[in-house]
C-alpha cells in the first residue's frame, strides 16, 4: 500500500468516524448488568466470526446492546474466503452493499476506491475473494467488534430456568464456559450440519477423495488423473484449482443433460421478498425456495470459463455414478456413459442439515421443530431441504418441537443458511446481510425490553434529571393586582 493510499483510507475511517458519531452509533448501553452466582452474564453470543457475524453484532452495537463474537479460526481467516473458498472471485455483484449497514463509508466500495482508485473500481469485474475477507479484517477493526478468535464451541445448552444459555468453549488456555442470555448461531453455509457426501464414497480410502468444502492441499493432486462429482460454483472451483495445481486431467461427472443458464435466486432478490418472506403462508414459502433449489444456480460465468480453458478439462453430462471401486492405488467410477479411472475424487455435493455431524448441538437436536413438524408438501414437490429446515419465530429464533421440552431453546437464533426457508436469504448471503441483521437486533433489543420491564419501569420512576428548574419564569399577579 502506497503512501497517499495509506493517506486517503485514513481519511475514510476519519469520515466513517464522523457519521457514526453524527448518527450516535454504537447506541448507549441501556442493558442492565447481569450476574449469576457471581458470573457474569453475557447479553448476547456471537457464534462466528464472518460476515453474518460481523454484520450481527454491529446491528447490535447500533441498538446499544454490546455482543461477545467467538470464532474458532486465527484472526483474518474467519468465513471461508481465506481457508477452503476457491473462487477467484466472489460470485455477487461488486455494486452490492452488503454488511454496510447503510453506511456509505463502510461499504466495500469506499474502502477499495480509498486505496486503489475509481478507475480501478470500474475497472474491476468482480471483487477478489481475497480483497473481501481484507475488507471484512478492516470492517472488524474500524467497527469495533469484540471478537475471540481461537475459541471453539463444544456445547449449547439452555438452562432449565429459561433465563439463559450456557456455551462450552475450547480456548488456547483450555476448556472455559460462559453465560449468555441470548445466543446467535452465525456459523455459515453448514451452520446446522456439514457436507452432503453420497455413499458410495465408503467404498474409498479417506485419502482419495475430498469434499470441495474440505481444507486441502491442491497442490498434490500435480500429476494426477481428477474426477469432480457435481457442477455446481464449488465444483467449478475446485476443478479449476486442480488444474491449475497441475493436474494431469479433470473430468467433470454432472449428473443432468445441460448446465442451468439463469440465476433464478437473481430473479427473486427484491426488496419485497427481504422485508415480506417471513410473512408468506407456509406453500408460498416453500414454493419459492423448492422451484429455486429445482432449476438449481448455474456456475458463474467467470468459474466456468476458469475450467474450460484447461485443454485437459472435460465436462461429462447424463453422467450420475452408479457405482465405484477401488483398483489398485486407483479408483474406478463407472457411469451410464462409461468407466472413467481416477487417482483422486472431488465431491461437490452441497451440505444439508446434520445435527449428529455437529455433536456441540446435542444438547439441542432432539428438540429442535424443524419444517417436516410444520408442513407438509403437495406429492411431487418433496424437498429433503427444505423438509430438515428449523421452523424458526420472527427473530430467527429456535422453536420447541414438543413445547416445554426444552425450556430457554427460543433464546437461540440461527442466522446461518438453514435459516432461509423461514425467512428468506436474508442470513448468509452478501445481497441482503444488512436487512436481516437489523431484523435480528431489533428483534432481540425487543424480547429484552419485554424481559427487562420491571427493570427500566423503575428507572423511568426514579428519572430526575431536571428540564426546567423554576426560575425560568416570574409567576404572573392576578389580573385585578396589576398595575
Amino acid at each position: 500500500m502506497t503512501s497517499d493510499s495509506v493517506s486517503s483510507l485514513a481519511a475514510l475511517e476519519a469520515r466513517l468516524a464522523q457519521d457514526l458519531d453524527y448518527l450516535g452509533w454504537p447506541g448507549r448501553n441501556w442493558m442492565p448488568p447481569r450476574q449469576a452466582n457471581g458470573e457474569t452474564v453475557l447479553d448476547v453470543a456471537i457464534i462466528g466470526g464472518g460476515q453474518a457475524g460481523l454484520a450481527a453484532s454491529v446491528a447490535l452495537m447500533q441498538q446499544g446492546i454490546r455482543p461477545v463474537v467467538f470464532d474458532r479460526s486465527p484472526a483474518g481467516s474467519e468465513g471461508p474466503w481465506a481457508t477452503t473458498a476457491r473462487m477467484e472471485t466472489l460470485r455477487s455483484p461488486k455494486e452490492l452493499t452488503g454488511p454496510a449497514m447503510g453506511l456509505p463509508a463502510l461499504t466495500f466500495r469506499a474502502w477499495f476506491e480509498a486505496q486503489f482508485g475509481r478507475e480501478a473500481w470500474v475497472a474491476m469485474d468482480k471483487i477478489p475473494r481475497l480483497q473481501w475477507m481484507d475488507y471484512l479484517v478492516w470492517y472488524r477493526r474500524v467497527m469495533g467488534v469484540d471478537v475471540r478468535n481461537d475459541t471453539t464451541m463444544t456445547g449449547i445448552h439452555p438452562l432449565p430456568d429459561a433465563t439463559g444459555v450456557r456455551l462450552a468453549l475450547r480456548t488456547p488456555q483450555g476448556p472455559r464456559s460462559v453465560l449468555a442470555r441470548r445466543v446467535v448461531l452465525a456459523t455459515g453455509r453448514d451452520g446446522l450440519g456439514g457436507p452432503s457426501v453420497p455413499a458410495f464414497v465408503d467404498a474409498l480410502p479417506r485419502s482419495t477423495w475430498a469434499h470441495s468444502s474440505d481444507e486441502m492441499d491442491y497442490g498434490r493432486l500435480k500429476g494426477l488423473r481428477v474426477g469432480v462429482i457435481g457442477a455446481g460454483s464449488s465444483a467449478m472451483d475446485s476443478a479449476a484449482t486442480a488444474l491449475e495445481a497441475g493436474a494431469r486431467s479433470v473430468e467433470l461427472l454432472i449428473r443432468r443433460a445441460d448446465l442451468p443458464r439463469v440465476n433464478k435466486g437473481k430473479g427473486a432478490g427484491v426488496p419485497g421478498l427481504t422485508q415480506g418472506h417471513y410473512d408468506l403462508p407456509d406453500a408460498l414459502k416453500w414454493r419459492v425456495r423448492h422451484y429455486i433449489n429445482v432449476l438449481n444456480v448455474p456456475p458463474p460465468h467467470g468459474s466456468t470459463l476458469r475450467v474450460s480453458r484447461h485443454p485437459h478439462a472435460f465436462f461429462n453430462f447424463g453422467c450420475p455414478v452408479l457405482s465405484v471401486a477401488q483398483q489398485g492405488e486407483a479408483m474406478r467410477v463407472s457411469t451410464p456413459k462409461g468407466d472413467f479411472e481416477f487417482d483422486f475424487l472431488i465431491v461437490s455435493t452441497g451440505f444439508k442439515v446434520d445435527w449428529e455431524h455437529r455433536p456441540e448441538f446435542a444438547g439441542i437436536a432432539p428438540f429442535v421443530r424443524t419444517w417436516k413438524d410444520r408442513f407438509t408438501p403437495a406429492p411431487g414437490d418433496e424437498d429433503q431441504e427444505l423438509a430438515d429446515s428449523p421452523d424458526l419465530g420472527p427473530v430467527f429464533e429456535f422453536q420447541e418441537r414438543v413445547p416445554g421440552d426444552c425450556p430457554g431453546l427460543s433464546r437461540i437464533h440461527c442466522f446461518c443458511y438453514p435459516a432461509a426457508l423461514s425467512h428468506g436469504t436474508v442470513s448468509g448471503d452478501i445481497p441482503a446481510i444488512s436487512e436481516g441483521a437489523r431484523r435480528l437486533a431489533g428483534g432481540i433489543a425487543s424480547l429484552f425490553y419485554r424481559e427487562d420491564f420491571d427493570h427500566h419501569y423503575a428507572y423511568l420512576e426514579a428519572y430526575a434529571e431536571p428540564e426546567l428548574f423554576g426560575d425560568e419564569w416570574t409567576p404572573a399577579l392576578p389580573p385585578q393586582e396589576r398595575s
